[in-house]
């Protein structure tokens, strides 16, 4: 069993559902202490996080990670035990082994073998971890990033292990995210009986036309980094739960996944004047889960392009596609971002798994990544 198939087992038997850590951070931390990284434990609430750093010098490069995992569901419909890591025909079955222990363990053991040969690589590394990045993400990366911040300690390159991948690690890196914006609505209507529909005003039927406008709405026709701003509603409450009554007021929940082409400010000035325009009386407030970022091709991006292919023999693609990362609030201070990891076929899903090997090919594009960029010549 390798170095990384064994410490992702151990990681994935902790069952740190967000935000315990369950002693995951500890264990990381003690593993790499001999190699000589300090670690500093920044507990925020109820969130633990972890900064580890072995030396001073610039340029300063970052793995970043979470070690909290979603619940499990239902534990009866798991083939295995979720916490208890299971080997069935090539595959590692457990959560949290592609979402995202299993980058954590290749991390470290491609830091391990790194510094084995190259003692004395110019530079720095760093390891960040947080239990915060399934939930609401308010005290994990993003205080750690303030601290660090004001005391200006700032990284130069930075790669998230979210699972990246569709068929092989390393096929698809994402060199950015688009930018999440939530909206909840509130309009007013007067209750009454549905029988009187002249004596009351119907919240339902008075959203129902701006609600079609802002579904049809084009917000942008995104670029050659990005897909078009997407629109969705989430949620749609309204009414007592009596048939026979017209509802006061109705609730709505709307999603922005928004591109380079747009900024929150301007969709919050263009819903709020459609809302406007159809009359309704309304309440709205925003919240902004991160801005879109996007690493174009440079030193790290080339760096890792040549990483993957030098182990995997084939290029990557690069993609901003997918959800919010934890990468939204590192990028903000200039950093290089991307995000490599396991293939993401079974994330957040009942018998989550990994392929065994791809954990040592991941973990193999990792040390190859940390010599483009620590040992090779640049050019």
């Amino acid at each position: 069993m390798s170095d990384t198939l064994e410490l992702t087992r151990e990681l994935v038997a902790r069952a740190s559902i967000t935000p315990d850590d369950a002693g995951c951070q500890h264990l990381i931390a003690q593993r790499l202490a001999p190699l000589g990284f300090v670690a500093e434990h920044m507990k925020f609430g109820e969130v633990d996080n972890l900064w580890l750093r072995r030396g001073a010098r610039k340029p300063l490069f970052c793995f970043a990670g979470h070690t909290d995992v979603v619940p499990t569901g239902p534990v009866e419909n798991w083939i295995s035990p979720p916490f208890t890591p299971t080997l069935r025909d090539g595959k590692l079955y457990g959560r949290g082994t592609a979402d995202m222990k299993g980058s954590i363990a290749a991390m470290v053991t491609a830091i391990e073998r790194f510094l084995k040969a190259h003692p004395d690589a110019p530079g720095s590394l760093a390891l960040l971890l947080t239990s915060d990045e399934e939930g609401p993400s308010v005290d994990g990366t993003v205080k750690v990033v303030q601290t660090l911040q004001a005391r200006n300690e700032i990284m130069d390159w930075c790669l998230v292990g979210e699972p990246s991948s569709t068929a092989t690690p390393g096929d698809v890196i994402k060199n950015g995210r688009r930018g999440s914006l939530t909206g909840h609505l509130r309009i007013f209507g007067k209750q009454g009986h549905i029988a009187y529909p002249q004596l009351a005003l119907n919240p339902i039927h008075e959203a129902a036309p701006a609600l079609l406008e802002l579904t049809r709405e084009r917000w942008d026709d995104g670029n050659a980094h990005f897909p078009p701003t997407s629109f969705q509603i989430s949620n749609i409450n309204a009414g007592t739960g009596a048939g026979n009554i017209i509802p006061g007021e109705m609730l709505i929940e709307f999603n922005f996944r928004y591109s380079t082409e747009n900024t929150a400010e301007s969709l919050q000035r263009r819903v709020d004047e459609i809302l406007r325009r159809h009359g309704l009386q309304f309440e709205l407030e925003w919240k902004l889960s991160g801005k879109p970022f996007l690493t174009p091709a440079g030193r790290l991006v080339d760096a890792v392009r040549a990483a993957v292919k030098a182990v995997n023999g084939s290029p990557a693609t690069l993609s901003t596609a997918g959800g919010t990362s934890d990468g939204r609030f590192i990028a903000p201070l200039g950093v290089q971002v991307v995000e490599l990891g396991p293939v993401n076929q079974s994330i957040h899903q009942v018998d989550e798994h990994v392929d065994a090997e791809s954990l040592d090919s991941l973990s193999r594009i990792y040390q190859k990544l940390l010599e483009q960029l620590l040992v090779s010549t640049p050019g």
